[in-house]
């Protein structure tokens, strides 16, 4: 744990000294107003999506849960399009992430809705499909209404993920909710070990499967549907991060929590700085997705991961 925290440490001033004019101190204002908060930012939805992973993987007893699976991050995602397509986002810039706090609420209402009062794992995924189903139908249909080509660009580039140009109000807007949510995930670890037992087994020992899911459920909408209202969507994360600690810290789903948290925040930290560096590197003109870079860097680890695991 504290060679993890030394090395997010070293991260964290990487990115204070990376930006798009290169390495090293850019004066107080461009530190204070785009790195820093990019930095934390990029801590903050990479812990959040690295602790819903382990969280969800052990309440629903599924290796490849993760926070993708309960549509959470696409109803945040068609909030802020809504915010897009209405152009309230270009009036007043703070609307794009409330907007997707907005549809992170409601998609989160409309899950817990679905689950039912007495939600079970199984319950719980098949309602997270539904939300997911709807809110994939109602972006493409919104982005069919683009007002015009420019528009639907930069939709659908906001929507790849990124933290480009994310300033102190996003870090306002979006923190607090990532954090009450991890809160609430970090409580989590004795439901989700007596989960692991069985739902039986669970509520016999004062830990009911229907309460683990409903606080899991909620903690995973404030972690990831905040993150995903100020970048975007941005995969993988949550999925591969638990698998690569469990050969160090053990399959208990309970002790995955936080180590989860700080390997998902140095991970989408350290893939947020290669998107940095990248343009200094090779001839491109703006920094590439980060919601792709991070998919094509947790691609080969799933597979390894999948290969490690076939009989």
């Amino acid at each position: 744990m504290i060679r993890g925290l030394a090395v997010l440490a070293g991260l964290v001033i990487l990115g204070l000294l990376t930006g798009a004019a290169g390495f090293g101190w850019a004066g107080d204002l461009v530190t204070l107003e785009l790195r820093l908060p990019r930095t934390l930012l990029a801590l903050l939805v990479g812990g959040g999506l690295g602790m819903s992973g382990a969280v969800l993987q052990g309440a629903l007893r599924n290796p490849l849960a993760d926070p993708g699976l309960l549509g959470i991050g696409g109803c945040a995602g068609l909030g802020a399009v809504v915010a897009f397509y209405w152009g309230v986002a270009a009036l007043f810039p703070p609307a794009l992430p409330l907007a997707g706090l907005a549809g992170a609420g409601i998609g989160c209402a409309a899950l817990l809705a679905l689950a039912g009062r007495a939600a079970s794992g199984a319950s719980l995924i098949l309602a997270g499909v539904a939300v997911s189903a709807i809110a994939a139908a109602a972006l493409a249909f919104a982005l069919t209404l683009a007002p015009n080509p420019y528009a639907l660009a930069e939709i659908t580039f906001w929507l790849m993920g990124g933290l480009t140009d994310r300033s102190l109000s996003h870090l306002w807007l979006a923190g607090p909710p990532i954090l009450v949510g991890g809160a609430i995930l970090l409580r989590l670890g004795p439901g989700l070990d007596a989960l692991a037992l069985g739902e039986e087994v669970a509520a016999s020992l004062g830990q009911p499967a229907a309460r683990t899911l409903r606080r899991a459920a909620l903690g995973v909408t404030l972690a990831v549907g905040a993150g995903a209202a100020v970048a975007g969507g941005i995969g993988f994360v949550g999925l591969i991060v638990p698998h690569l600690l469990r050969p160090w810290i053990g399959e208990r789903p309970g002790g995955l929590l936080a180590a989860s948290a700080l390997a998902g925040a140095g991970l989408l930290l350290g893939a947020d700085l290669v998107a940095r560096a990248l343009p200094l590197l090779l001839p491109l003109a703006q920094e590439p997705p980060l919601g792709v870079l991070t998919a094509l860097l947790g691609a080969p680890l799933l597979i390894r991961i999948a290969r490690r695991m076939a009989p």
